[in-house]
């Protein structure tokens, strides 16, 4: 078992609500966790594209475009599923 430390920090409240009711009780630590963990994976992948492109030049913009349509995409899917569980809370009360 990986040894742990407790560690205060501070996020918005609506945040750490949305959180809370999504990974239920006793799970957000875990979650703050991961999402700590794909941000450092994150930092470390910047880093090679960093390298890559002082290698062989920046990303073609076309390449940059087609990622950012494919990424709005998905943002569209998961505000259509945020609007929809909405919708069914409003419902259900």
């Amino acid at each position: 078992m990986a040894t742990t430390k407790k560690y205060t920090v501070t996020l918005p409240e609506k945040l750490a609500e949305q959180i809370r009711a999504q990974v239920g009780p006793g799970e957000f630590s875990r979650y703050v966790t991961q999402a700590i963990e794909r941000q450092a994976e994150r930092d470390r992948l910047n880093e090679l594209v960093g390298w890559w492109e002082s290698e062989y030049g920046p990303v073609p913009d076309e390449t940059l475009r087609e990622a950012e349509a494919e990424r709005h995409e998905h943002d569209a899917w998961f505000a259509a599923r945020e609007a929809r569980a909405l919708e069914q809370e409003r419902r259900a009360s």
